[in-house]
């Protein structure tokens, strides 16, 4: 964003009015850590402000500061449209595209207000009034960090806003394992403590709540579901609706799945595929070149970052898999180095 447009945006903010945040379809760490950031520091500046994400967010993010007043699209449609059509600003985190939030993407597209996107994915759309967007971020949520220090309201940011960044940072690191070479992130983390945050704790409440179910299922998922092709230095997950009713899946249940077959030595591609409702979802993870979010764009609708994306595919589960096996000889040379 140039200085020119930053300026309006500032001054934008400097009067209250009716702001929503939202954030992408299936939120994560950082797009609840992200608009739960952004909201506490809202609040602050006497902004009416509402956060809308399109569907459920994972148990275990439920404990952080004002969780408990995000609306979701699919339960509360009405009330979320009432509030879009009273919105001066919309403040869109942690997505490059409107089809990332899915059922919600009509309504917010056709918003007459400001619509302000801060991300860290690739090639986001035009569409947006105010574009805040680099890839080399750890991200989102350590967008909007550096979005309030900008603002030149560093001194606003406070215990619960600093907990809201740093389960962002680390959920989308993976607790400082990959996308973590930018040194401005450590600079933040120490600000973060600083400011009372205890990562222990935060770590702790993030990754040290399981339920049996969900733990039994990632047990299943490795003794059961775990394909390796070690030809092509690639390794997949995948379940059916049924092997989800079996554990009583939870949304969130599957969060850092795919990450696990990374870990094999050799292997340098993991995708993990999870039959849904009208669809397959596919989550894509890779270490060095290869790059997930031109295979995923290129053969199933997705998108991302360079090591990891997700898409979707409209065949049958077996359908899918063979599809995706009979990709990979193409790939050969990438995968293998």
């Amino acid at each position: 964003m140039t200085p020119i447009k930053f300026s309006k945006v500032k001054e934008l903010l400097n009067k209250p009015s009716n702001i929503i945040i939202t954030s992408h379809h299936n939120p994560d760490g950082d797009a609840i850590g992200s608009s739960l950031a952004m909201y506490n520091f809202l609040l602050q500046k006497n902004h009416n402000v509402s956060v809308i994400i399109p569907n459920e967010y994972p148990e275990f993010l439920a404990w952080m500061p004002n969780c408990d007043k995000i609306l979701i699209y699919e339960h509360q449609q009405e009330k979320a449209l009432e509030l879009l059509n009273n919105a001066d600003i919309i403040f869109c985190l942690d997505f490059n595209s409107f089809q990332r939030v899915e059922k919600f993407s009509e309504p917010l597209k056709n918003s007459d207000a400001i619509k302000i996107l801060i991300d860290h994915h690739p090639q986001p759309e035009e569409k947006f009034d105010y574009i805040i967007s680099t890839v080399k971020t750890s991200s989102t949520s350590e967008l909007v960090y550096d979005f309030i220090v900008d603002l030149g309201e560093k001194h606003l940011i406070n215990k619960s806003i600093a907990e809201c960044i740093y389960v962002g940072i680390i959920t989308d690191t993976g607790s400082f394992s990959y996308l973590c070479n930018y040194e401005k992130t450590y600079f933040i983390i120490a600000e973060l403590i600083k400011l009372g945050v205890n990562g222990e704790h935060v770590h702790s409440l993030v990754y040290d709540t399981f339920s049996e179910n969900r733990l039994r299922l990632l047990g299943y998922c490795l003794s059961e579901k775990l394909k390796v092709l070690n030809e092509f230095h690639t390794a997949y997950i995948y379940l059916s609706a049924d092997d989800l009713k079996k554990f009583n899946y939870k949304v969130g249940d599957t969060e850092d799945v795919v990450n696990h077959p990374l870990s094999i030595k050799n292997i340098n591609f993991a995708v993990l595929f999870i039959e849904r409702k009208d669809l397959i979802r596919l989550s894509f993870r890779s270490k060095g070149v290869f790059l997930v979010n031109k295979f995923a764009k290129k053969h199933f609708e997705g998108g991302g970052h360079k090591n990891a994306a997700g898409g979707n595919s409209y065949l049958s589960l077996e359908q899918t898999l063979k599809k995706f096996e009979e990709l990979l000889p193409q790939y050969r040379k990438q995968l293998i180095y």
